[in-house]
């Protein structure tokens, strides 16, 4: 891996660090192409479990590295965070302003510091702000402070972040990476991989489909998931009352959708 970005693989939880401290971070193709690389590997290897993604202090990521052209670098990675199919926590540690908040923006959970600068400001530089930032936002603080974010180009900070729903939790700054990794490490150590993985994906999805169309999948992934080995193990654990040994493999057990109108693909 490119010293732009530090992986460190533990406990079942990856840990992606940008890493670009004299920068604060930011953001370069090559730091994207790692970025992707890494997280095609979480989702493939099923000793992952769940992602943390921070930056190197005192910043999680400044925006774009304008020694290159506005436009030229984009938070675009592949796979997004949403894609991979292990939950992936912001441990937004510090500055996180265009790009920088795109980025947080893709992930799961968000804990952010309270005292750093936010903001989508592309639109101050003579560009809109990418990074599917059009789409998650509005997902997550509505679409009139959306509006608000991405049309004036404002900063704010992790109070507010909070406050309209951005942020799953405002700490210190030296406390986001710690409260980051005791959430992954709880959902590690209690949750089911397979149902972990889906239900994401259903959140995620879910939200663009009719009441009916989401009930019928949550029928049919758990009648998938009531066949899979941790639904065997689930059972098992509460007839014996012990806590479940998880060995599920999402890889091997990922459900295969047909192409029905009606059901859209998971997958």
């Amino acid at each position: 891996m490119s010293s732009e970005l530090l992986v460190d693989v533990s406990a079942g939880i990856a840990v992606l660090t940008l890493n670009r401290p004299a920068q604060q971070n930011a953001f370069t193709p090559a730091m994207a192409a790692e970025l992707s690389s890494a997280l095609q590997r979480c989702d493939a290897e099923d000793t992952i479990r769940a992602v943390v993604i921070t930056g190197t202090a005192p910043a999680f990521c400044a925006g774009a590295d304008l020694s290159n052209r506005v436009g030229d670098v984009s938070a675009t990675i592949d796979p997004p965070p949403w894609r991979v199919r292990k939950p992936v926590i912001a441990a937004v540690n510090g500055h996180a302003v265009g790009i920088g908040l795109a980025l947080a923006l893709q992930c799961d959970l968000r804990y952010m510091a309270r005292d750093a600068v936010y903001g989508l400001n592309q639109v101050r530089r003579g560009v809109l702000a990418d990074g599917y930032a059009h789409w998650t936002l509005p997902r997550l603080v509505g679409m009139a402070n959306a509006a608000d974010i991405m049309l004036t180009g404002r900063t704010f900070d992790g109070e507010e972040a909070k406050a309209m729903g951005l942020a799953n939790g405002c700490l210190a700054a030296g406390e986001v990476l710690p409260t980051a990794l005791a959430i992954a490490h709880d959902i590690v150590n209690g949750s089911a991989p397979l149902p972990v993985a889906l239900s994401k994906r259903l959140l995620w999805e879910g939200i663009e489909m009719s009441p009916a169309m989401v009930g019928q999948l949550e029928t049919d992934l758990n009648e998938h998931v009531s066949k899979s080995v941790d639904g065997d193990e689930a059972m098992a654990a509460f007839r014996d009352r012990r806590q479940p040994n998880w060995t599920g493999s999402i890889s091997e057990e990922w459900p295969a959708w047909d192409s029905k109108p009606e059901r859209p693909s998971l997958d």
